[in-house]
């Protein structure tokens, strides 16, 4: 068989297996942790046959969904179905991913001021499921379902040409097979990529795992291990540290264990799958295992049980307010398997100068009492200060803006 024979049934085999494993799970919710509501039912539903909700009338948008005193909330671009990861580009347009449809799309900014994006063009299209992409000094890094490649890429001019291939050879079979890219300050690649299982011992090495490359995907090796998946990452702007988001594993009651944000450093092992949250120790892969879990480090934060955080961008604007100056946004996807759902909003997690984390809610609403709006997937900001929030839920991208700032040219 020719190679885009191979690739062909190796993309079904894999959509075959993404769909058996997530039946299997909601078989596992409904078996083992009792009932579920209305709007969730209906939320695993969509997500299994793979059909986006509708997004809420732009008019209600500011009625549905709370932003702090000083923020309001828009509809920004709907549309975009399995909207995932966002990178700002200079000229204040965005790259987005769409893994379902093997997509990367630019959204173009809000040049004539309505509070919208002007429009959106598909750039690449049959990728292999990507998810990660970054921009960085005219090359567009993109995290396939197997390997990263990147472009030669000109924001003014969008247009891509073909992929020059960095690294190859990734695994992604079963779960967290999606790959997340980005570019640190000391100018190399960090790559992340989650587990096979909700909790075992891997096969690959490089699974649930944070690496490190260098821009042209070389001198490989492992930063982070014991990170079940680590699906965002990025760097405090005051002095270049990188933190991780983690979801914790399943299974364990509506309570265990907490999500995470990592602390993530040099050869740090952060538990999975012997122990979660700062101490508590699996059922199954902890005995005999003593000497791995005195070795792991714990969470920087830990986040409610199942929430699943997501993306996270720490804030950059010189402009941005003191009360905001050392600030995160994490996008809580939501639970799928808790009898109270939980998540389903963005947060701010604020440092203060002793390292020490609090978190207070910045987005809420998606999940109301009689139905489920979206799912908060990544955050990003813009060069103007603009938050820009994806949905995977309703294929939207939401832009939070200071309150009574127009949209401007960027230009």
């Amino acid at each position: 068989m020719n190679q885009p024979g191979r690739r062909l049934w190796r993309k079904v085999a894999y959509g075959i297996g993404a769909v058996i494993a997530l039946l299997a799970g909601v078989v596992i919710w409904f078996v083992f942790l009792g009932g579920v509501a209305l709007t969730d039912r209906a939320m695993l539903w969509r997500m299994i046959r793979g059909i986006e909700a509708e997004p809420p009338a732009a008019t209600e948008v500011s009625r549905l969904l709370t932003v702090p005193e000083g923020f309001e909330i828009s509809l920004w671009a709907t549309g975009l179905p399995s909207a995932r990861i966002l990178t700002p580009l200079p000229t204040g347009d965005l790259l987005l991913t769409q893994p379902r449809g093997g997509l990367v799309t630019w959204l173009q900014a809000d040049r004539d001021g309505d509070g919208r994006s002007d429009g959106q063009q598909v750039l690449r299209a049959n990728l292999d499921r990507p998810n990660g992409i970054d921009y960085h000094e005219g090359w567009l890094y993109i995290a396939e379902a197997t390997r990263v490649v990147r472009f030669r890429f000109d924001p003014e001019q969008p247009a891509l040409g073909e992929p020059e291939v960095l690294i190859d050879g990734l695994t992604a079979d079963g779960g967290h097979w999606r790959k997340t890219v980005r570019v640190g300050p000391d100018g190399k690649l960090y790559l992340g990529q989650g587990s096979t299982c909700n909790v075992c011992l891997e096969a690959d090495p490089r699974r649930a795992t944070v690496m490190r490359f260098t821009l042209e995907g070389e001198e490989g090796v492992l930063v982070a291990s014991g990170t079940r998946n680590p699906y965002g990452f990025d760097w405090t702007p005051w002095d270049q540290r990188l933190y991780a988001t983690e979801n914790g594993r399943d299974l364990l009651g509506d309570d265990l264990p907490p999500d995470e944000l990592n602390h993530i450093i040099e050869g740090g092992f952060y538990g999975w799958p012997h122990v979660h949250g700062k101490d508590i120790k699996d059922p199954k892969w902890a005995e005999g295992y003593a000497e791995r879990i005195a070795a792991a480090l714990p969470p920087a934060h830990e986040f409610g049980a199942h929430v699943a955080p997501l993306g996270i961008r720490f804030l950059r604007h010189p402009e941005r307010a003191a009360a905001h100056a050392r600030t995160a946004l994490v996008a809580l996807h939501g639970s799928w398997n808790r009898s109270t759902p939980s998540g389903y909003e963005v947060v701010a997690l604020h440092f203060d100068d002793r390292g020490e984390i609090s978190e207070q809610t910045f987005v809420a609403g998606f999940r109301q009492p009689d139905q489920l709006i979206g799912r908060p997937v990544d955050v990003a900001e813009g060069a103007d200060g603009t938050i820009y929030i994806t949905d995977d839920y309703a294929g939207a991208v939401y832009q939070v803006r200071a309150s009574g700032v127009p949209s401007t040219d960027p230009d």
